[in-house]
């Protein structure tokens, strides 16, 4: 699988003049990548694209130029690029009303663990969440997830071979699907499958 290196970052000068076809080219590379369960819960599965734009966009907000700060933001974000049997997510919840906000995330407590992805012919998978560390206490949850589904050699050799895919959430709070994937959504996950 393709990962991100120091040596395969642009310099801050060179990353300065690309971004703006840079930016264009990866927030059309999202389009495919990004699925709403429901009203107020969002997917964008990560890629090595994804996060090589995160990395870069880290790097010029901070202007970081120096080794240990730019290996500090390689190590942060590298992880959420999938390893070939894997998808990975970053889990938004979303609600423009700050009350409500403060409301739905203590209703939504554990809402990471029960996103799923469903391989057809195949059981649920559910995500692991949060590796990096915990993002909720007993008040509520956060409103940014990261999310890992691990797949079987078998669900992903029926993938390549074209069965359907479909996501969904289960919590007792809030419960959404897309099943299946459209066509444009699957193919992006598919390709991360190596």
């Amino acid at each position: 699988m393709t990962t991100l290196t120091r040596e395969s970052l642009m310099t801050l000068e060179a990353y300065a003049k690309a971004r703006p076809e840079f930016r264009k080219k990866v927030i059309g590379h999202k389009k495919a990548r990004t699925l709403a369960l429901g009203e107020h819960l969002t997917l964008i599965f990560e890629d090595e694209l994804t996060v090589r734009y995160q990395v870069q966009e880290m790097l010029r907000i901070e202007k970081i130029f120096e080794e240990d700060g730019i290996r500090h933001e390689l190590d942060a974000y590298t992880p959420l690029i999938p390893d070939g049997r894997n998808f990975k997510a970053t889990m938004l919840i979303e609600y423009t009303d700050v009350e409500e906000r403060k409301r739905e995330l203590a209703r939504l407590i554990g809402v990471e663990d029960k996103v799923w992805v469903q391989v057809e012919g195949s059981p649920k998978v559910y995500a692991i969440a949060d590796e990096d560390m915990e993002r909720e206490n007993d008040e509520k949850t956060s409103a940014v997830h990261f999310l890992r589904f691990e797949l079987t050699e078998d669900m992903a050799a029926a993938l390549k071979y074209g069965v359907s895919l479909s996501v969904g959430v289960d919590h007792p709070n809030y419960t959404a699907s897309v099943s299946p994937l459209g066509a444009q959504t699957r193919a992006a996950l598919v390709a991360d499958l190596r």
